[in-house]
């Protein structure tokens, strides 16, 4: 889950104004057209009766990516996961459409699907797509979170959920003809931020060992899968869950992190935490209790991280992905972190970038996405050398995060789902397309 943040106002305003002259003392009228929030107050009883399947829906506003098998789920933000078949990049097609109320990060483990839901983390069978059934649900993990610029919290004391959305509103007022009427602000939240691999080479996402079978997420997940557990992570906690019975999962002790944890990213016998201000590593070899081995720090910004072999590649942006800042430093960079010796890792090189955000590897290939630039494709053989190694570029989309497996490169973005064929070494074809209809604004 994510951060919470105070009602702080955000607005976006945009005048209009028109004036009466008649005398110096007339008034004028000012009319605004702006966004704004309302909030929206959910029981429990709600939340947890609401999960279930239905027919296919069209993405409005994508979240996070995850595959498995010929299977993609595509987050709807906060109202659940589209269930792609994806035997074809070429020609994805909708199968379903799981209401989820809050949910914002998955995985799979064989057919059993891992959401959570606002306040709860569900266990979900999945072996049928177009009729799921809830297998089990552990309650009151999450006190909060955040998500789009918004923040929802769980009172406990009346046993309900409060959340926000986003609408737009228009009004007029009145205002002197003497000189520049300043805009209101609106109560509103501040933006926050959002908004395992079956492959040896492909770092995407975390290895994944027995006793399950799991898929793929990408850099910018919260769950993340391996021997036997999984691993959550909220704003400030490690959460672990153990899934040997994958339809019942049992919730361990969690684990207090620093504060502004973003990613996390199993990798052999080592998780690796991005927050914005570093990236934590922790041996799981037992994986009942996972043991920190260090910190790496790093100046404040958004921060997911992918790592292959003896290197951790961690991306550091200046802005998320509601154009909110992370930071005070204007920074947009990859750093390669030397993680050959975990207790002690060392930052060995970086490199300008222009907004970095998720990332993904697949031996020698390095994905990179820049927001609104698109996404860059170098070869990392030399880690010395990244910025000499720029293989293609592609500009013509939006991109928060990707997943490289089997050739196959599968972008989403607020724009929608892109998929790429990257057999060729120095270029990317383009397979397919899934626009949004109502992009993030």
């Amino acid at each position: 889950m994510l951060i919470f943040y105070k009602n702080i106002t955000i607005t976006f305003v945009l005048g209009l104004v028109i004036t009466l002259f008649t005398s110096c003392e007339d008034k004028c009228m000012q009319t605004r057209t702006y966004r704004t929030t309302k909030p929206i107050v959910f029981t429990l009883k709600e939340l947890r009766t609401a999960i279930k399947s239905g027919p296919k829906e069209l993405l409005q506003k994508p979240g996070k990516i995850y595959i498995k098998d010929n299977y993609l789920f595509i987050n709807e933000i906060k109202k659940g996961i589209h269930i792609i078949d994806n035997t074809n990049p070429a020609n994805p097609s909708f199968v379903s459409f799981i209401k989820i109320p809050g949910n914002i990060d998955m995985a799979v483990v064989d057919n059993v699907l891992y959401a959570d839901s606002y306040s709860d983390f569900v266990a979900i069978d999945i072996s049928n797509p177009i009729q799921i059934k809830e297998l089990n649900r552990v309650e009151k993990v999450y006190p909060y979170g955040a998500v789009d610029g918004l923040s929802w919290y769980y009172n406990e004391q009346n046993g309900t959920i409060t959340d926000y959305e986003w609408i737009v509103k228009t009004d007029t007022i009145d205002v002197s003809c003497n000189g520049y009427a300043y805009p209101r602000y609106y109560g509103g939240l501040t933006n926050a931020f959002d908004l395992s691999s079956k492959s040896s080479s492909s770092s995407s996402g975390g290895q994944t060992t027995a006793p399950g079978t799991s898929g793929t997420a990408g850099s910018m997940a919260r769950f993340g899968v391996t021997k036997g557990y999984l691993y959550a992570v909220s704003n400030s906690e490690l959460i672990p869950f153990n899934i040997e019975n994958p339809s019942n999962p049992i919730i361990g002790k969690k684990i207090n992190l620093n504060w502004g944890i973003e990613t996390i990213f199993p990798y052999k016998d080592m998780i690796f935490i991005g927050s914005n201000t570093g990236m934590d590593i922790y041996n799981v070899k037992n994986p009942a209790e996972p043991v920190k081995l260090s910190t790496f720090s790093h100046f404040k910004a958004c921060d997911p991280v992918v790592v292959y072999e003896n290197y951790a590649y961690v991306t550091l942006r200046s802005t998320n992905e509601s154009g909110n800042r992370c930071g005070v430093v204007n920074e947009n960079t990859l750093i390669v972190v030397d993680i050959s010796d975990p207790i002690s890792p060392k930052a060995v090189t970086s490199y300008k970038m222009d907004s970095p955000a998720g990332l993904g590897i697949d031996y020698p290939n390095l994905f990179i996405c820049n927001g609104t630039k698109g996404i860059k494709r170098y070869s990392m053989a030399d880690p010395f050398k990244i910025d000499k190694n720029e293989l293609a570029s592609f500009t013509d989309l939006d991109a928060f995060d990707l997943i490289p497996l089997n050739k196959n490169l599968m972008v989403i973005g607020k724009n929608g789902l892109y998929q790429y064929d990257y057999s060729d070494p120095k270029n990317l074809k383009l397979l397919s397309t899934i626009k949004a209809i109502n992009p993030l604004q």
